[in-house]
């Protein structure tokens, strides 16, 4: 039996438009130089997830492109925010590693009152997930293992690290998705994880949404929730009736453009959690 509808909460976001995304280096292995971009249509994809945001009552804040770091539209990338407090991400690459400047300077002109410059390398909500009960933590191809102690102690939440074994999913967003952080509810692909990784997952979530491989392949679990709409990519097809019938209401998105560079709802999306 299908549940009801789950309510929605309004959400802040963080977005930067893809003016200059491009790709001329490869740090994943969705990214290939050799395939060309269209930057009309990346940017017309975003536009509609932005306006997609807005439309269901949520708050966009913008952050302004530079010609330099072609990345930028990855914004989950560049900071974790709880309770206000921002945990500023050290980019475990060169290539991407002055988007992090970028960030601390959106934060401190926007008037957020505790700005911290990590010690470690952690790429923001790449690899920190956020529940009521827990920060969920990746490991494995970016974000220091130090970096889970280091964001524990500054935000004063425990936090749960997990291994990432599987070079296609190399950040934490890309394996694992939170639907309904207030009541810890998750959906993640278990091939993503090591075996003790998987175990802990289980103890902690016993009744998350398992995904298969089609859908993770598709960047599927790159996905933003706000407690109801479910915002994630339209070809990840076998999520949907799981959603529905969980009481979320699944919207697919088109970011095929963005998928290039190795990201897609998620990915574009930092929340700005008060």
């Amino acid at each position: 039996m299908r549940s009801s509808l789950r309510d929605a909460s309004p959400r802040r976001y963080l977005m930067c438009p893809p003016a200059h995304f491009r790709v001329t280096y490869s740090i994943n292995p969705w990214m290939d130089p050799a395939k060309p971009i269209d930057l009309p249509l990346a940017m017309a994809q975003w536009e509609d997830l932005r306006d997609r945001y807005r439309a269901l009552g949520h708050t966009v804040e913008l952050l302004t492109p530079r010609p330099d770091l072609p990345d930028m539209v990855y914004a989950a990338n560049g900071a974790t925010v709880i309770d206000g407090r921002v945990l500023l991400a050290r980019f475990a690459h060169r290539e991407r590693e002055a988007e992090a400047a970028a960030h601390r300077d959106w934060f401190r002109s926007a008037g957020f009152p505790v700005v911290q410059e990590p010690t470690h390398i952690n790429e923001g909500e790449g690899d920190f997930a956020v529940t009521a009960s827990y920060v969920l933590a990746g490991r494995g191809f970016r974000s220091s293992p130090l970096s889970h102690g280091e964001a524990q102690e500054f935000f004063g939440r425990p936090v749960i690290g997990l291994d990432l074994v599987d070079p296609r999913y190399y950040h934490l967003d890309t394996a694992l998705s939170v639907l309904d952080d207030a009541a810890d509810d998750v959906m993640y692909y278990p091939g993503a994880f090591s075996p003790g990784s998987r175990a802990v997952l289980a103890r902690l979530f016993p009744d998350a949404l398992i995904t298969g491989e089609p859908d993770a392949a598709a960047l599927g679990l790159n996905a933003v929730s706000d407690g109801r709409h479910v915002l994630l990519p339209q070809a990840a097809v076998g999520l949907f009736e799981p959603l529905r019938d969980r009481g979320y209401e699944p919207i697919g998105m088109d970011l095929g453009e963005l998928l290039k560079g190795g990201g897609s709802v998620k990915c574009c999306t930092q929340e700005l959690r008060a």
